[in-house]
């Protein structure tokens, strides 16, 4: 069942712990993408299923605005550096002090702002970003233009909304989200620089071969020391659903966590 947790600016959070069965030491703490919550993004998907069979203890949070979280319509109340912020003190509030963290979409920009300042994160994976991280900082602005996707999850007419919102938009009303918080999420101010070079954790880069916001993969995973990646099938909306996404996820962290692994990791080329 969902638990909640106060925030460092007040707001209630909630997150949801599956109980693993003890072979491995480290949880593994997932952070969802943008308009998705813990159950679109990870349960339906199956990946806390593949995770718990694996013996993980998984937690899932669902980010200010979404899921069963608080959500200000104040952009002000969001943010990733904030989101991040969330993240670490969800860490102090369970206690964690080795950990295992995974991200998608703006859950993976999140994931990596605290892996560069948190020395908790023991070992990170990060999906459905790419070369946008290298050369924005975070969301490939070449693909998503925060205000279009804000005004498209608000408009009232689907003609208006533009090519580049509509899979948010289909999200979003998929996972009952409040989409007045979502835009607010949108407008809010970016976050400041993110320092790859900080980052201590081992590292698996996830991305879809198709994905759209991913592209260039190879990029990202060359500026983080000692980073693997790993393709599999889909999009950016369907490559955290397709098998390998789960399979390469449980063996890069059992691999982190025992040594033992089953499946390939490649090195970038």
């Amino acid at each position: 069942m969902p638990t909640t947790f106060i925030a460092p600016d007040g707001l209630q959070l909630s997150y949801t712990v599956w109980e693993g069965d003890g072979r491995h030491r480290r949880p593994v703490v997932l952070q969802h993408g943008f308009a998705a919550d813990s159950e679109v993004n990870w349960v339906n998907p199956g990946v806390v299923d593949a995770l718990v069979k694996a013996g993980f203890t998984v937690i899932a949070l669902d980010a200010r605005g979404h899921g069963a979280s608080e959500k200000p319509h104040d952009p002000a109340a969001y943010g990733e550096d904030v989101m991040a912020a969330d993240l670490t003190a969800l860490f102090d509030e369970l206690g964690l002090d080795d950990v295992c963290l995974a991200g998608y979409s703006m859950g993976a920009i999140v994931s990596l702002l605290v892996a560069t300042r948190d020395r908790r994160v023991r070992c990170l994976a990060v999906g459905g970003v790419g070369a946008g991280i290298v050369d924005f900082g975070g969301v490939d602005a070449r693909v998503v233009n925060r205000s279009q996707i804000a005004a498209g999850l608000l408009a009232e007419d689907r003609s208006e909304v533009p090519s580049a919102a509509r899979p948010f938009r289909r999200l979003a009303r998929r996972a009952g989200a409040d989409v007045e918080a979502l835009a607010a999420v949108m407008h809010a101010t970016p976050h400041g620089p993110m320092r790859l070079t900080n980052l201590s954790a081992a590292t698996l880069i996830l991305a879809g071969e198709s994905d759209e916001l991913a592209t260039q993969p190879e990029r990202l995973a060359a500026g983080i020391a000692g980073a693997r990646l790993v393709r599999v099938p889909g999009n950016h909306m369907e490559a955290v659903a397709h098998p390998a996404f789960a399979a390469a996820l449980v063996d890069f962290f059992a691999y982190s966590d025992t040594g033992e692994s089953r499946l390939p990791i490649s090195s970038p080329a």
